[in-house]
């Protein structure tokens, strides 16, 4: 499961300015470095250029503050270039923490919370009061977590900040707002074997992971109008959005006295959690390999296949060493081996990706996707495979490594464009308990991968043999004999 950091306002900004600073000095370098004479001429610009002396880059994660409002965590980070203020909030608890019978409900809070009104307000008085004062929302959830930003002006704050506390703390859950919402989910349902990859990816999940929430799928039955009533809701509401699961965040033009004053108020509105949120349940992540189709007349086969790995995110060299490995495979785009294999020498598709999930609490899993035409479905699989066997049996080359880790290391800037970035990815952290200096840790870590240990966890970790595979596409025109060579064959419903 994983975590959607919010989008900041300031985002753009900071590349921008960025670019402009590198763009001058590179012209004031190139002044300075070719002469007008005849000397440009007989010494080369290319040679002087590489002369230069360029400091080691080194990485200091940017600090935010921490507070502790009424007990409940708090990252500040004041800002004063725009008269903007942004405030961020984590709720711990999401759809995978609780029963089936809860899912829809759940899945579909955070919109209730953004359309559903308050208690005290309308959903249209609502959005008139938003409008009016130019504040814009956000809210989303996941598997464990509910998040919602607010960003607003600095001379509407003290009001922003009151009208977005009553639609978290006291949702209206309008009924006519669920029966929209609703009527959306089931019409999404009823046209979801019409999206091949979001058929492929449903399916797989469903195979994989069985009844646990990484597999559930919205259906008819989760949209009964039993299990959609604002009572339910309410119940949802009640179990995660409480003070005991709140993490804050506030960037802007605002100080920490007046922040800290009105986030006052706004905890005080939040109830103390009534009970304790369920522990998160641990998958049975299949592990008998075979191959799956779902029957459908495409002109392009959209191949998923994956088997449970045991590497999880922390601070190990196995964890970095996936890392490395995952993006010289095939998550890395374009360089990635993959994409050089699949699209570049066979020509079999436009693009292919390789996945290595590492959750912190459980099992991940270790495959790859594409897309392709049918009668190069079973050969792209067969190709894949052997790209994966590949950096089993062999390491990867010192060139690949740095290129891989150059571009994460020198990537890490655009964590940091704007203080909104960065208190939000502190919330981020603190919510999920990683370790306050997770970023430097993660960003030590991977400089220290070799291509032995790349290799080394590979070998450890990768089995082709044991890949669950789906194609979904027109089996005739692949041909039932070459899918057969892949292994035992179960056709599945389309659904």
């Amino acid at each position: 499961m994983t975590e959607r950091l919010p989008p900041t306002p300031l985002g753009p900004v900071a590349p921008a300015l960025r670019a402009a600073t590198l763009w001058a000095a590179i012209s004031c370098a190139a002044s300075v470095l070719v002469p007008s004479t005849t000397e440009a001429q007989s010494t080369s610009t290319r040679d002087r250029i590489t002369t230069l002396s360029v400091p080691a880059l080194d990485f200091e994660q940017p600090e935010a503050s921490r507070y502790d409002v009424r007990g409940v965590d708090v990252v500040f980070m004041g800002s004063h270039e725009l008269p903007l203020v942004s405030i961020f909030a984590h709720f711990r608890g999401g759809y995978g923490l609780f029963d089936r019978g809860s899912y829809a409900a759940s899945m579909g809070l955070p919109a209730m919370l953004r359309y559903g009104g308050s208690t005290t307000l309308s959903p249209d008085s609502v959005d008139d009061l938003l409008e009016f004062l130019a504040v814009q929302t956000s809210f989303g959830s996941a598997g464990g977590s509910v998040t919602s930003t607010m960003n607003t002006l600095t001379e509407h704050l003290e009001t922003a900040i009151d009208v977005w506390g009553d639609m978290l703390a006291n949702p209206g859950f309008d009924s006519a707002e669920i029966a929209a919402w609703r009527g959306r989910q089931l019409e999404g349902v009823t046209r979801r074997p019409d999206d091949p990859s979001r058929l492929a990816f449903s399916e797989f999940n469903r195979l994989l992971y069985g009844d646990h929430p990484i597999g559930w799928e919205m259906d008819i039955s989760d949209l009964a109008e039993e299990r959609v009533t604002p009572a339910r809701f309410r119940a949802m509401h009640e179990a995660i959005v409480c003070r005991d699961n709140l993490v804050l965040g506030v960037t802007g033009d605002v100080g920490w006295s007046d922040a800290e004053r009105l986030l006052e108020r706004l905890v005080e509105r939040i109830p103390a959690c009534a009970s304790e949120l369920p522990e998160s349940p641990i998958p049975d992540i299949r592990r008998a390999p075979g191959v799956f189709v779902i029957e459908k007349d495409l002109e392009q086969s959209v191949i998923v296949m994956a088997h449970p790995t045991d590497v999880r995110q922390s601070d190990d060299v196995d964890y970095f060493s996936a890392t490395i490995g995952n993006a010289i495979l095939g998550s890395g785009g374009f360089s990635s081996r993959l994409v050089g294999r699949i699209r570049t020498e066979e020509g079999f598709a436009y693009s292919a990706s390789s996945v290595w999930t590492t959750p912190r609490e459980h099992e991940g899993i270790l495959g790859a996707i594409t897309r392709t035409r049918p009668e190069n479905t079973v050969p792209a699989i067969e190709a894949i495979l052997q790209t994966m066997a590949e950096l089993r049996d062999e390491a990867p080359t010192d060139e690949e490594v740095a290129t891989t880790v150059d571009q994460i290391v020198n990537g890490f800037v655009f964590n940091f464009d704007s203080p909104g970035q960065i208190v939000s990815r502190s919330v981020f952290f603190l919510a999920q308990e990683l370790p306050d200096d997770w970023l430097e840790r993660y960003w030590r870590g991977v400089q220290e991968v070799t291509p032995e240990s790349v290799q080394r966890v590979f070998g450890e970790h990768l089995r082709p043999e044991a890949m669950t595979i789906l194609i979904v596409g027109d089996p005739i025109r692949i041909g039932w004999s070459a899918i057969e060579s892949l292994g035992p064959v179960t056709v599945l419903p389309g659904r």
